[in-house]
Parts: structure tokens; C-alpha cells; sequence
């Protein structure tokens, strides 16, 4: 199998260099599928995980589901990762921002454009106020260079660690927004995408409630998305899709924890009822549809019921 693996390295050199084109045509009608998987020969210097899923524009959970079992410091070298950019449009109108906690992407259907773009994110902690709500709602302002004005809460919990914030941080490399911030309308305004001055923590629960981006990917946002572009916030840990061809596809995320001692691995995925209709299907191998809700890879599988044939006597 050694030619296998040469042809895929080879494949993963000739794209390595679109490997932060992460705009996509929108999928012929009646699909959501889009993208395709890369795949990383990690070098002797390769780097951390998080350098890796930078180099890629990928989320650090969304590379650590594809390739459960990596060092998440140090990846051993000569090891083949796979990068996890093919993914199934969420169930949601594609129009403006569909931001899905539980994969930590967010999608942007571009007003008149046939095309989509993705870009992971960083989101609210667990616990209390710093969690991050669905909601419909809009952009209500965009701003560069904006200063941060932490609440009364934000300030406790930094004082508890020793830090004393002040009332207003003022831009700069200081200001953990970044270099440009957008918010959304509900919730009184409260709720931002914004940049960030730290590498690490996109594709992380890691903010105070807002919603954290790379800062190559808020400046993209920022000068693309008008003021008043609807947004939608959901949490769909599972998506699932019957292609054109025929193929039937399941795609499954880690659901967020709910408490400090959860176990996103394990914990129970909710199925609508239209999930169980496709799960019960006689067209899908219901036994490889629960591997996939149990492996929790953060990918498309395919779950397709074969039959066998077998000669008539």
C-alpha cells in the first residue's frame, strides 16, 4: 500500500497551496455538500496542532475529532493528519451568517454571490453568563480598531486570577478584540464577532460570550458584510444529507457540555424527528450511522445501506 500513500502525500502537495481558500461554490440544487479533505505529513518540525490547524484555517477541536488520538503539543513527525474541509451545509436558509456552536464554524452566503465561506471560531465558555445563545438576529454595527469595555462580571473573573482589567481597554495590541468587531443586534448589542490578539483558542470555547475569529478572517467579514445582514445562531451537533447521487451522508460534532464533568464524547446526541425517519430508512445502514454518532469525527460519512447480492438456486 505504499503507492497509496505516496499518491495521497503527492495529492496533499499539489493543494497545499489552496489550503486557505476556504470560499466555496454553493453545491448543485438539492445538495450541501461542499468542500474537500486535505491531508498534513506532520515534518520533524511540524509544530503544535494548533500551528497546524492555523496553517489550514481549521478549528483546533475540529483537527483533534479528525485525528482522534494526536498529540495535541507535539504531533509526531512523519505522521499523516487529516484536514477536515469537507463539511454538509447546515439546515438553515443560506443567506447571511449561519454561525453552528457545535462544529464552531460559521458560513457566509455573500448577497448575490453563488458561493459560501467558513471560517471556524472561537465561542462562549462553559458556565453562567459567558456562554453563547442561539438566536436570529443582525448586524447592527461594524467597527475598526474598537476598544473593549469589559462588564462588571469579566472584571470579577480576571480579579480572581489577578488581573485588573480596566474600565476601558483601548485599541491596540492590548485589546483582546482585535482589530475589527461587528455586532449583532439581539440581546441589546452585547454579542460581537471580533478579532483576536492571542493564536490560540479558534475552534475553542474560550471567549466571554462573543464570537472569535482569526483576525485575516474578521478583516474578511468586516469588509464584505454590510450592516443588516441576518444571522442566525444554532447548535446542531449532527446534520445529515441525501446527495443528488444518491449518497447519504451524516456528519457529527461533539455536542457542547452542559457542566464542567461532561464528556463531549460521550455525551447523548439528540436526534429530530426527521434525523430518525432518515436513520430508520431502509435506504441507510443504521449500524454505521451509530458508529458515526459514536466516533464523532467532525466529517461526512457516508452511511448508505448495501445490499448483497446472492445467487439464486
Amino acid at each position: 500500500m505504499r503507492w497509496l500513500a505516496s499518491i495521497i502525500l503527492v495529492s496533499a502537495a499539489l493543494t497545499a497551496f489552496n489550503a486557505n481558500a476556504n470560499s466555496y461554490p454553493l453545491p448543485a440544487e438539492g445538495s450541501r455538500l461542499i468542500g474537500q479533505n486535505f491531508f498534513h505529513e506532520v515534518k520533524d518540525d511540524g509544530g503544535s496542532l494548533e500551528a497546524i490547524a492555523k496553517k489550514y484555517n481549521v478549528g483546533f477541536l475540529a483537527l483533534l475529532q479528525a485525528n482522534p488520538g494526536v498529540d495535541p503539543y507535539v504531533p509526531r513527525a512523519g505522521s499523516v493528519l487529516t484536514i477536515p474541509r469537507q463539511m454538509i451545509l447546515p439546515d438553515a436558509p443560506r443567506e447571511g451568517l449561519v454561525l453552528n456552536l457545535a462544529e464552531l464554524r460559521v458560513y457566509y452566503y455573500p448577497k448575490g454571490k453563488n458561493s459560501v465561506t467558513v471560517y471556524p471560531i472561537g465561542i462562549g465558555q462553559l458556565g453562567g453568563d459567558t456562554v453563547t445563545p442561539t438566536m436570529v438576529t443582525t448586524v447592527s454595527d461594524k467597527r475598526a480598531n474598537p476598544t473593549w469595555t469589559p462588564t462588571a462580571n469579566i472584571r470579577a473573573r480576571y480579579l480572581a486570577n489577578g488581573i485588573k482589567l480596566p474600565a476601558v481597554v483601548p485599541a491596540g495590541p492590548e485589546n483582546p478584540m482585535g482589530h475589527h468587531a461587528i455586532r449583532l443586534a439581539a440581546f441589546g448589542g452585547v454579542y460581537l464577532l471580533h478579532g483576536t490578539n492571542a493564536d490560540f483558542g479558534i475552534g475553542m470555547r474560550v471567549s466571554s460570550g462573543c464570537i472569535r475569529l482569526r483576525d485575516g478572517d474578521i478583516k474578511a467579514l468586516y469588509k464584505d458584510m454590510p450592516v443588516g445582514t441576518p444571522v442566525r445562531i444554532i447548535n446542531t451537533a449532527i446534520k445529515t444529507s441525501i446527495e443528488p447521487d444518491g449518497r447519504r451522508l451524516v456528519e457529527v460534532h461533539q455536542p457542547l457540555s452542559k457542566n464542567i464533568n461532561d464528556d463531549p464524547q460521550v455525551l447523548p446526541i439528540t436526534l429530530t424527528e426527521q434525523m430518525k425517519q432518515f436513520q430508520a430508512a431502509p435506504e441507510t445502514d443504521a449500524t454505521v450511522m451509530e458508529q458515526a454518532m459514536l466516533h464523532r469525527s467532525g466529517m461526512p460519512i457516508e452511511v448508505n445501506a448495501h445490499t448483497v447480492a446472492t445467487n439464486e438456486i
